[in-house]
């Protein structure tokens, strides 16, 4: 499928980073998913994660039921590692303009029904979803399609001891899906105000599903 702005993120290649995900986060980590039947089984879905270490996108590849389309940073995409990005079904994303192309792509992905990938709270941070950008509600409101919200915790309680910017080997990180949530009226309606209230719809939902978590894994 192609359009305006190229060919949309290979589906193919998603598949093909969901199996890597799942051979190195099993293989390095012990994942406990949770909940992970909340997650519809087909259609557009966004999965809504929160962000505290670089592991928790290929955790989310690889221990998510469906292949997932990540927006990842344009900085990311850099010589090897960006062919290799690319290679596997992710989007690059210019974090400091409206990247109309990357929001088209993103669109693309939706609209064949297919699994995007968002950290709204923009970068790594608490993990909390206090600060969520509103690109999240604008996906969500102008594709119509559910948010799932996903909590990682462990994955940034300490480092690892040979190596430091990965979690300490074969430790637990928890990767629980929550149910989810429908925001704006169908219409596709993207005004302020609806973006704006969808914004915040999404803020208490997520937050409300970080407590639950928390308080199911004990963490």
């Amino acid at each position: 499928m192609t359009g305006s702005t190229g060919p949309l993120p290979s589906e193919r290649g998603a598949a093909t980073g969901r199996r890597i995900g799942i051979g190195l986060m099993y293989g390095l980590f012990r994942p406990r998913v949770l909940g992970a039947w909340r997650m519809p089984a087909s259609g557009p879905v966004i999965l809504a994660v929160n962000h505290t270490h670089n592991v928790d996108g290929p955790m989310l590849m690889g221990t998510a039921p469906r292949p997932v389309h990540f927006l990842i940073k344009r900085e990311a995409f850099v010589g090897p590692l960006g062919r290799f990005l690319r290679g596997i079904g992710q989007l690059e994303v210019d974090r400091g303009s409206a990247d109309r192309a990357a929001i088209l792509r993103a669109l693309g992905v939706l609209e064949r029904g297919g699994v995007l990938g968002i950290f709204p709270e923009g970068t790594r941070g608490e993990g909390d979803f206090a600060s969520l950008r509103a690109g999240l509600a604008y996906f969500a409101v102008r594709a119509g399609a559910p948010v799932v919200p996903v909590a990682v915790l462990g994955s940034a309680d300490r480092p690892g001891r040979l190596i430091k910017g990965l979690p300490p080997l074969r430790s637990r990180v928890d990767v629980v899906f929550g149910d989810p949530l429908t925001v704006g009226d169908g219409s596709g309606r993207r005004t302020r105000k609806a973006l704006d209230e969808a914004t915040t719809e999404l803020q208490r939902g997520l937050a409300a599903h970080l407590t639950e978590a928390r308080r199911l894994t004990g963490r």
